[in-house]
C-alpha cells in the first residue's frame, strides 16, 4: 500500500488523491494475500497430535496478526500517507544513486523478462529443472523428527546379560559411573546420578545414569560432543551394553531413537525374522548398538516334582514349593517388636549356598508322615533352559522391537527406510511393521505435515479461484510455491538443517509467503487489461511496476528471519530450522516469481478475458436473456 501511494505521489498526484486511488488499486491484492495466508495457517492450528499442540498458538497468532495488519494497511496507512507523504522537492546524492541503480535493475529485468517470454521452450525447461532439483535436494536432506538440541543433560543406559542379579548389575553400574565422574572434575557436568535398576530401565540387570551438564556458558563442548566422547570410553566396558543419548525436546523417550517393530503370528516365527533383520541392521553403517527386546537368553531352572514318589514319602507339592520360595527367594514369617519399633522376620537361604543349580541338592523337606528330612534331589528333576523374560505385544499383535542408535552422517529417515526395505525383501508379506518412540513421532509428524501441506495448497487455490473467478490465474499464482521450496531446500543443504517438524512447518508457511508475490503481479496485470491496455504490454508493465513491492516484501520477510538463523543457546537448532526455510525460501520465491509468474500468465491466460470483459459479456448475456423473455 505504501509503495503504491508513494509511486503515485511521485508521478504528480496530490497526496489525498494518491492515497485514495493507491489503496483502491491494491486493495484486492491485500485482501487476497490475507485470505491465502489465513487459509495456510488455520489448517496448521487445527492439526491434531503432538504437532498440533506445538503449533496451534503459532498458527493462530500469525493468522490474527495478518488480519489486523491488513486492516491497518487498508485504513490507517492510506490516511497517514495522505497526511505525511509529500512530493520530493529535491533529491540527495544517496537518493539519486539508489534510484539510478534501481532504474538500471528495472531495465535489466524488463529485457530479461522479454527474453524469457520469447523463448518458451527454455522457460519450460527451466521450470522442469527447478521442480526436478527440488525432488532431488529434498531427498538428499537428512530427515528426523526434531533437530538435536543441547538440553544440558545426557542419559546413559546400561544393560547387563539376562539373568544378571542385582549385586552384579550394581558392580557393572559402578564401573560405568567411574567413567562419568571425570566430567564433574573437568567442569563439563555438575552432577551424575546413577540408579540400578534405573528409572524406566526395566529389570534388575539394567541401570540408568543422568548427567546434569554445566550451563552452556560454563563449558566449551556441546552435549553431542560430550556424548561421543563418553561412548568411546563406555564401549570398553566388557560384558554389558551401554549407550548414551540426549533427551528429546518434544517427546521424551528412554529408548534409542530407532525403535522398529515387527509383528507376526508366533514368537518362534518372530525370533527367526528378528535374526534376519538384526543381521542386516548390524551390517548397515548407519545403525549402531542394534538390539532386540525378545531374547531367549533369560536363564531358567525348571523343577519337576515326582508326585508319585513324593506321595509315597509323605511330601506334598505345596511343601516343595514353599521350601523353594523360602530358600531361593524370601518369605515373611513373623514380626517382632524392639523398643517400640516393629520389624519383619524374613527367611532366606544364604547367598553363597544358592548360586548354582547343584546347591538345590542341599535343600531338604520334611515328611508329613515320618517327620524325617528328605533331600529335595530325591523328589524332583531339574532342567536348565533359556527363555525370553517378556512376551511383548504391539497393537494386540505378538511383536518384537528392534532398537538401535544412529551413526554420524545418517538420519532417522534413512535408517527407517533401510529397515522397511529389509522387511520387504527378506520377510513374507504377513510380517507387520510398526514404530515406537521417536521413530513413531517422525512417521506421525511427516504424515500430518504432508497432509496439511496438501490441504493448505488446495484451500489457497480455491480461495484464489473464488476471488479471481478463474481457475487459470490461481494456478499461475500457485507456481510460486515450488520457487520458494527450491530456496528452502538449498538453504537446508547449505546450513546443514534437517527436514524436521520445524522446517516442515516452514515449508507450509512458504505457500502463503510465495503466493503473495504472484498475487501482486497477476492482479495488477488484470487491472491494466481492464483499463484497455494490450495484453502483452499489460504483462510487461505490471511486472515492471510490481518489481519494487515484490522485492521489498520478499526481502523484508527474509531479513526478518535472519535473527532465527543467528540465534544461539537453548532452542537454537529449532529456530535455525524454521529461520533457514523462511529466509532462503522467501528470497528464492521473490526472485524467481518475477520471471515464472509473468511467463506463465503470458501463455496460460492469453485466451482468457479480463475480469471486466467477463462482466461485460455476462451483462450482455443477461440483457439478451431479458429481451428474449
Amino acid at each position: 500500500v505504501l509503495e503504491n501511494i508513494h509511486r503515485r505521489i511521485e508521478e504528480g498526484e496530490p497526496p489525498l488523491l494518491a492515497s485514495f486511488r493507491g489503496v483502491n488499486e491494491v486493495a484486492f491484492a491485500v485482501i487476497a494475500t490475507t485470505l491465502v495466508l489465513v487459509a495456510v495457517f488455520v489448517p496448521i492450528g487445527l492439526m491434531g497430535g503432538e504437532t498440533g499442540r506445538l503449533f496451534t498458538e503459532f498458527a493462530f497468532a500469525i493468522a490474527g496478526a495478518v488480519v489486523f495488519s491488513s486492516i491497518v494497511a487498508l485504513t490507517l496507512s492510506p490516511m497517514l500517507c495522505s497526511k505525511i507523504l509529500r512530493p520530493r522537492a529535491s533529491e540527495s546524492a544517496l537518493t539519486r544513486t539508489v534510484d539510478g541503480v534501481f532504474r538500471r535493475v528495472i531495465a535489466w529485468y524488463d529485457g530479461a523478462l522479454r527474453l524469457a517470454v520469447r523463448n518458451p521452450v527454455i522457460s519450460l525447461a527451466a521450470l522442469i529443472l527447478i521442480i526436478g532439483s527440488i525432488w532431488i535436494m529434498l531427498g538428499t536432506v537428512v530427515s528426523e523428527y526434531e533437530p538435536s538440541e543441547d538440553r544440558g543433560a545426557l542419559f546413559v543406559r546400561m544393560s547387563a546379560p539376562e539373568g544378571t542379579g542385582f549385586d552384579a548389575s550394581r558392580a557393572y553400574m559402578e564401573r560405568v559411573t567411574d567413567r562419568l565422574t571425570p566430567l564433574v572434575e573437568r567442569g563439563d557436568a555438575q552432577h551424575v546420578l546413577a540408579m540400578t535398576p534405573g528409572w524406566g530401565a526395566g529389570g534388575v540387570n539394567q541401570g540408568t545414569a543422568i548427567i546434569d551438564l554445566a550451563p552452556w556458558a560454563e563449558r566449551d563442548r556441546s552435549a553431542n560432543q560430550v556424548a561421543r566422547e563418553l561412548m568411546g570410553g563406555l564401549s570398553e566396558i566388557v560384558g554389558v551394553r551401554v549407550f548414551v543419548f540426549q533427551p528429546s525436546g518434544l517427546s521424551f523417550s528412554w529408548g534409542q531413537p530407532i525403535q522398529f517393530v515387527i509383528g507376526g503370528p508366533t514368537y518362534e516365527e518372530l525370533a527367526r525374522w528378528r535374526d534376519i533383520i538384526v543381521e542386516k541392521a548390524q551390517a548397515y553403517p548407519g545403525l549402531v548398538g542394534v538390539d532386540a527386546d525378545y531374547k531367549e537368553t533369560t536363564p531358567q531352572l525348571r523343577v519337576e516334582v515326582d508326585k508319585g514318589r513324593a506321595a509315597e514319602m509323605g511330601v506334598n507339592t505345596l511343601t516343595v514349593g514353599r521350601t523353594l520360595q523360602t530358600m531361593l527367594g524370601s518369605r515373611n514369617v513373623t514380626t517382632f517388636v524392639d523398643r517400640g519399633e516393629e520389624y519383619n522376620v524374613v527367611l532366606q537361604g544364604a547367598t553363597e549356598e544358592r548360586r548354582t543349580p547343584t546347591d538345590l541338592e542341599n535343600i531338604y523337606v520334611r515328611s508329613s508322615t515320618t517327620g524325617r528330612l528328605i533331600p529335595l534331589a530325591n523328589l524332583v528333576t531339574f532342567e536348565e533352559r533359556a527363555e525370553a523374560s517378556e512376551l511383548r505385544r504391539y497393537n494386540r499383535m505378538r511383536a518384537v522391537t528392534i532398537s538401535a542408535g544412529i551413526a554420524d552422517g545418517y538420519s532417522m529417515g534413512q535408517c527407517l527406510a533401510f529397515l522397511e526395505n529389509a522387511v520387504r525383501e527378506e520377510l513374507p508379506s504377513s510380517a507387520m511393521v510398526g514404530y515406537k518412540g521417536l521413530s513413531e513421532k517422525l512417521k506421525e509428524s511427516s504424515g500430518a505435515v504432508a497432509f496439511v501441506f496438501i490441504i493448505s495448497l488446495v484451500i489457497a487455490y480455491l480461495v484464489l479461484s473464488a476471488q479471481f473467478e478463474s481457475f487459470v490465474s490461481p494456478f499461475v499464482i500457485m507456481l510460486t510455491v515450488p520457487m520458494g521450496i527450491l530456496g528452502a531446500a538449498i538453504g537446508m543443504l547449505l546450513m546443514g538443517v534437517t527436514l524436521n517438524i520445524f522446517s516442515q512447518i516452514g515449508l507450509v508457511m512458504l505457500i502463503g509467503l510465495a503466493a503473495k508475490n504472484g498475487i501482486l503481479i497477476v492482479e495488477f496485470t488484470n487491472q491494466l487489461r481492464d483499463r484497455g491496455l494490450e495484453f502483452e504490454e499489460a504483462v510487461f508493465r505490471a511486472s515492471r511496476l510490481r518489481l519494487r513491492p515484490v522485492l521489498m516484501t520478499g526481502f523484508s520477510t527474509a531479513i526478518g528471519a535472519i535473527p532465527l538463523i543467528l540465534a544461539s543457546g537453548a532452542g537454537a537448532a529449532s529456530r535455525l530450522s524454521l529461520g533457514t526455510v523462511v529466509a532462503f525460501g522467501a528470497t528464492s520465491a521473490c526472485v524467481l516469481t518475477l520471471f515464472v509468474v509473468p511467463v506463465a500468465y503470458y501463455y496460460l491466460c492469453r485466451g482468457q478475458a479480463s475480469p471486466k470483459e467477463r462482466e461485460r459479456r455476462l451483462e450482455s448475456l443477461r440483457e439478451e436473456y431479458e429481451d428474449a423473455m
